[in-house]
């Protein structure tokens, strides 16, 4: 356990996280931090405990800290004096970075792992009922991946520079630090995130784009896209699609100034395609991500409803879980994830600020759809 006086030693904290996270002995025992007990253990206190809490929450689950730990976070009262209590579990996939970095307990201090301590990480991970994107994939080998966009892309963005320098591992060893290798074999997360052509492994792992003339999916097709490559390409070709179809209108009699206004803000779109990309379920189905565009509306839909923790009841409140847990790791580092569990919330005010109706979602145990309506 430790003792933090208060959340002013916000990365002190983080790093205790990261480390009682990683579980380097491999007792398997849960990390407590007392937020608000001296380092004698003596009380100090807190007096904004719910703001506290929500401190504490966003540290472990912000994004800095990845893969995201399993943290429970609550407030107590020990003999009187009110402490928030963090209780950190070990995580099943480590090693768990903090800023890229990670972090082990050495004694009663945290201290920033070594190479070799990162490779006892890596070896410990449970190879048991791992999610689809930790799978290997049959077959697939390295010469499958862009190694040369890992390395100058992915590697820089994951891990510290201090860190790199350090150590001269192989390109095994660095795919294998970052989850990319599962015992060994190029795993499906892998294939998503560096693949040269996922599809050959995955067939669904593409997006289905139509831009149709009309308000029905009978109407004259203007455009058709189909959007393939790893998911960074994916991304990159739907970012330049959304920005060619938005049609923005003008007008020169609101005031001294013309005003523009796009029929759908290009934040909103971009947010609701990569939640579809990064949440959707690639085993079980070939279906691909479709983004269908008519006259009055987009319709965005994605194979696998809804998981683990996330309800229709608390969907784009901030409650996080995920299906594809390393993609969802991948792309907060690419970028193209600023915070996790912020990007429903933050397509639903671009829309309300652009003037357009709320999204419509729609759910279902096989799909997760949403439709986007134009400015009227």
């Amino acid at each position: 356990m430790e003792f933090k006086p208060s959340t002013a030693q916000n990365t002190a904290i983080r790093r205790a996280i990261c480390a009682f996270a990683n579980d380097l002995d491999g007792q398997g025992e849960i990390g407590v931090i007392f937020v608000g007990l001296n380092d004698d253990g003596t009380c100090k206190g807190i007096e904004h405990p719910d703001r506290d809490q929500k401190k504490l929450s966003d540290w472990a689950l912000g994004g800095d800290i990845l893969p995201l730990p399993d943290v429970e976070i609550g407030y107590r009262e020990l003999d009187g004096c009110p402490v928030i209590v963090a209780e950190i579990r070990p995580h099943q996939e480590p090693p768990v970075r903090y800023q890229g970095q990670a972090w082990v307990r050495v004694g009663t201090t945290n201290r920033r792992a070594t190479p070799e301590q990162e490779r006892r990480l890596a070896e410990r991970r449970r190879g048991g009922d791992l999610p689809f994107d930790h799978r290997p994939a049959p077959g697939a080998s390295l010469d499958d991946l862009d190694l040369r966009y890992f390395e100058r892309e992915y590697l820089p963005n994951a891990v510290a520079p201090e860190v790199l320098e350090e150590n001269n591992r192989s390109i095994e060893d660095q795919l294998n630090a970052l989850r990319f290798l599962t015992q060994g074999q190029v795993n499906h997360g892998a294939l998503l995130v560096l693949g040269h052509d996922p599809t050959a492994y995955i067939p669904g792992a593409y997006v289905q784009f139509l831009r149709i003339d009309g308000t029905e999916l009978g109407d004259p097709i203007k455009d058709e896209k189909r959007l393939t490559g790893n998911l960074p390409e994916v991304m990159a070709q739907l970012d330049e699609l959304l920005e060619v179809h938005i049609q923005v209108a003008v007008d020169i009699e609101a005031g001294s100034r013309e005003q523009r206004q796009p029929d759908y803000p290009v934040v909103a779109l971009q947010q609701l395609t990569r939640n579809a990309l990064i949440h959707r379920a690639y085993e079980g189905s070939h279906a691909p991500v479709r983004v269908y565009w008519f006259r009055d509306r987009v319709e965005i839909q994605n194979p696998g409803g809804l998981y683990g923790q996330v309800t229709t009841d608390n969907f784009g409140q901030g409650v996080t879980d995920y299906r594809n847990p390393l993609i969802a790791e991948a792309m907060h580092i690419l970028g193209y994830v600023q915070r996790f569990g912020f990007g429903i919330p933050l397509a639903q005010r671009h829309l309300r600020e652009n003037g357009n109706p709320d999204p419509d979602f729609q759910f279902a145990p096989e799909f997760l759809a949403v439709t986007v309506r134009a400015v009227t």
